[in-house]
């Protein structure tokens, strides 16, 4: 596995949407209970409760999706004893939820720090150029698009599963998608792990195509979303739907300039082409 830090592919103008994304995310993410000061998103009893109410509320769940029936009993945040211990209280839902619209609420859902800021890194690091090439409204559709296209992608593979379904993970992989159509010969600088974190950099079809197809293998098995899992369908929807909306644009889309100056504290030699 590999990690990106940087590609070398400069964009004409400033990516707002793509810092108005990664801003909502985090702000978002400060308000969810408990979230601000977790790193996984685990803490104690009251703070599970509240955290699984608020994801009952605004989390796209599968079974909602696809059937469009809604609990009759959900968490109400509060704690309670019960035959079997402490436990979160259940009740009737008192509020009304559309399940297509929480599928835009959940892409701005993270479980925990680690997963917010995996996010983030890659939306910063190729939401800008995609963002360039389509300009600011139709990146924000692509993105969106993406999103629901992951989010269903899943649903319809998971149709019984009243696990919620958060994170940008899947509107993302669309980004991600588009960027290997649009720039794979761009050149990324990335972190590989081997007794230390060697950074090489490689051309962003075997990056994004090394993710990619771990995705698809990962996908394979059992792809969850209750905690501690992945919903790696959902991934492998977002990316290909990326691809798909990004193909019209392949051929006028000007190549990335080759990478000169200084990199890494390093001097390239302009006049030599690396992998």
């Amino acid at each position: 596995m590999v990690i990106p830090v940087h590609d070398v592919n400069p964009v004409r103008r400033t990516p707002w949407v793509t810092y108005a994304l990664i801003a909502a995310n985090l702000a978002v993410f400060l308000s969810m209970p408990g979230m601000a000061g977790s790193l996984t998103g685990e803490g104690g009893l009251a703070q599970q409760c509240g955290l699984q109410a608020y994801l009952d509320h605004w989390a796209a769940v599968p079974q909602e999706l696809i059937h469009h029936q809604l609990p009759r009993l959900v968490p109400t945040g509060d704690t309670g004893v019960g035959p079997r211990g402490p436990g979160c209280v259940i009740a009737p839902p008192d509020y009304d939820k559309s399940p297509e619209l929480s599928v835009l609420t959940a892409m701005f859902l993270h479980g925990g720090w680690l997963h917010l800021l995996g996010n983030m890194l890659f939306l910063w690091i190729f939401g800008n150029n995609v963002e360039d090439r389509m300009g600011r409204l139709r990146f924000l559709l692509f993105y969106l698009v993406c999103g629901y296209a992951s989010a269903y992608g899943f649903a319809l593979t998971n149709a019984d599963s009243a696990a919620p379904l958060i994170g940008a993970s899947g509107a993302i992989a669309g980004v991600l998608g588009a960027y290997l159509v649009l720039y794979p010969r761009a050149r990324v600088w990335v972190l590989v792990p081997f007794l230390i974190f060697l950074p090489l950099r490689l051309p962003a079809w075997i990056v994004l195509g090394l993710w990619f197809v771990l995705q698809a293998f990962y996908s394979a098995g059992q792809g969850v979303t209750d905690t501690g899992t992945v919903a790696y369908v959902a991934h492998v929807a977002g990316f290909v739907a990326g691809m798909l909306l990004a193909w019209p644009l392949r051929r006028g889309t000007p190549p990335p300039p080759e990478p000169r100056g200084i990199l890494f504290g390093r001097q390239a030699r302009p006049a030599r082409r690396t992998w």
